[in-house]
């Protein structure tokens, strides 16, 4: 659940009214790829408590089948407030203690055919963070294979973590089972020990993956390939909350991906959808349409994406 405030500049302390919203970054990913037509599931967990029961009921309202949200019977679902002061800070206090039912889903809870049949499997690194969800994860590796598509959101949180040291070596074993990695500048300083953009995308390829996406905030996204390197600029909006941004960049990728649409215009898609999103209050029911990522896509042809092809 995102619990966010009504009220934009001020501290949570002064906040009146606050809405609630569907949230987790996968499902907002989902949330994002069914409003543009695709068919999309979430493995995940809820507690059985009327915020579980709004989730599922508000996933399946948005598109994203929750057949495959298991039911905890030992902690809540948890909620997340978050402070919204334009243009670049919304800090995130999460409500998860002493655990949180995603944190908890088993090997066994892994939904053998859906995982080896999609033609997208989206999977954030918070998972790989404790057990038994760790474990789940890699089952799911284990059945999807080697299977093109499979993408790694890099989304560190550090609250998560018991250490840097264990966030890295978890994310580096994944890295060599995806063909996909995406993040921020940060997040691949987790992953591979760069930050630097150019050396992190190379990191990423050598660690085995075969399309490594760096954002690099106001500079824009690199993408980059064994024999492409693109560059897509920001599309300029008036920034309202940036925390959806990037659940909107996944869920537009994933379009973009299916569509089969090049590397550039799939970068230079997300990127704006991304936008979009960072204009609005919101996250889940802020996702846009692709008619409306398309339209600013045309009205900004000076953040039209760079190409350049690596000998």
């Amino acid at each position: 659940m995102d619990i966010y405030p009504l009220q934009i500049g001020v501290g949570l302390e002064e906040v009146a009214s606050f809405g609630k919203f569907l949230g987790g970054s996968p499902t907002n990913v989902a949330v994002a790829a069914a409003r543009m037509g695709h068919s999309a599931a979430v493995v995940t967990g809820v507690g059985d408590d009327p915020f579980g029961r709004f989730v599922r009921q508000e996933m399946a309202r948005l598109g994203v089948d929750p057949r495959y949200v298991v039911t905890n019977h030992d902690y809540n679902t948890p909620v997340t407030f978050c402070e919204i002061f334009p243009p670049d800070d919304f800090p995130l206090y999460f409500y998860r203690s002493p655990s949180a039912p995603d944190l908890n889903i088993r090997p066994e809870d892994i939904p053998e055919a859906a995982v080896r049949e999609a033609k997208i499997f989206w999977m954030s690194v918070t998972g790989l963070s404790v057990e038994p969800t760790r474990s789940a994860h890699h089952r799911a590796m284990e059945l999807r294979g080697r299977t093109p598509l499979t993408i790694l959101d890099l989304d560190y949180r550090p609250m998560f973590w018991a250490s840097e040291e264990l966030a890295h070596a978890e994310v580096e074993r994944m890295l060599g089972l995806v063909d996909i990695a995406v993040g921020n500048k940060e997040e691949c300083r987790i992953a591979v020990g760069e930050t630097e953009p150019e050396r992190a995308a190379d990191a990423l390829l050598e660690r085995g993956v075969e399309i490594a996406i760096v954002k690099q905030g106001p500079r824009g996204t690199l993408a980059k390939t064994r024999d492409q390197r693109v560059v897509v600029p920001v599309t300029p909006v008036e920034v309202c909350n940036g925390l959806g941004a990037g659940d909107s960049f996944g869920g537009a990728l994933c379009h973009a991906l299916l569509e089969g649409w090049d590397l550039a215009r799939a970068v230079s898609f997300a990127s704006t959808a991304g936008a979009i999103v960072a204009s609005r209050l919101e996250c889940s029911t802020a996702m846009a349409t692709e008619q409306e990522v398309l339209d600013l896509v045309a009205a900004n042809p000076a953040s039209a994406p760079k190409v350049e092809v690596l000998s």
